[in-house]
């Protein structure tokens, strides 16, 4: 396989002009990489919940680049043309809503908040608002309307589902691109990097925000998001 890039979590490998193969490392990093540790184990974890959550989001009509799990580390995915926006759906106050504006942590909203942020590494993925996506050119007007409707229905099934297995999802990260087909589609990983999970009834966080602020063993959160999610 020809090597194509390697991020924070992630290395991704062409296959063929259609397909990728994403190898899911052990990395866990917060506060743009300055924080850093390897945690054995994780990648192994993420790879198994995102195919757990992209098949199942398959199965409900959103489509995505997955195509199946290949191993412990590794998933077989639709090469898709990246798009530089990175699309956070919230449901519960947390994270940087928080900070940017003022808000007490766990307050549930209304209705599903939708956060479009510009995915540019070296500018610290500034939020952005849809005129700021137009004016770059980042993508048109009715691609981004679709990527809305997208992210609300994603929203609406993940949080269906976690609830199912006693799991809160406070809110989450999606990216976008087209497929070889030109079809728009959820691409990336969905894990507890990606997403902010809390126990239902203790409200214990299972997320990266036991790595970021110390709050307790990194994959023992992880394996009982995963222990869930198959439990039925």
């Amino acid at each position: 396989m020809k090597f194509l890039y390697e991020g924070k979590a992630k290395k991704v490998y062409e296959l063929d002009e259609r397909t990728c193969v994403i190898y899911f490392k052990d990395t866990a990093t917060a506060f743009d990489a300055t924080k850093r540790a390897e945690v054995e184990g994780k990648g192994i974890i993420n790879n198994a919940i995102s195919s757990l959550l992209f098949a199942l989001l398959e199965e409900r009509g959103i489509r995505t680049h997955f195509i199946k799990k290949l191993s412990d580390r590794e998933m077989l995915v639709w090469k898709a043309k990246r798009l530089d926006i990175e699309v956070v759906v919230r449901n519960i106050t947390a994270g940087s809503l928080c900070k940017r504006l003022g808000l007490k942590e766990g307050e549930r909203l209304k209705k599903p908040l939708v956060e479009l942020f510009y995915k540019k590494d070296e500018l610290h993925d500034p939020l952005i608002c849809a005129e700021h996506i137009l004016m770059m050119g980042l993508t048109d007007a009715k691609s981004l309307r679709a990527i809305r409707r997208t992210a609300l229905k994603v929203n609406s099934i993940l949080k269906n589902f976690f609830r199912e297995h006693g799991l809160l999802l406070v809110d989450f990260k999606l990216e976008f691109g087209f497929l070889p087909d030109g079809t728009l589609a959820v691409i990336d990983e969905i894990s507890p990097d990606t997403c902010r999970l809390w126990d239902a009834k203790t409200g214990e966080k299972l997320d990266k925000d036991r790595f970021r602020f110390d709050l307790g063993d990194l994959l023992e959160g992880y394996k009982k998001v995963l222990e869930r999610l198959q439990g039925g």
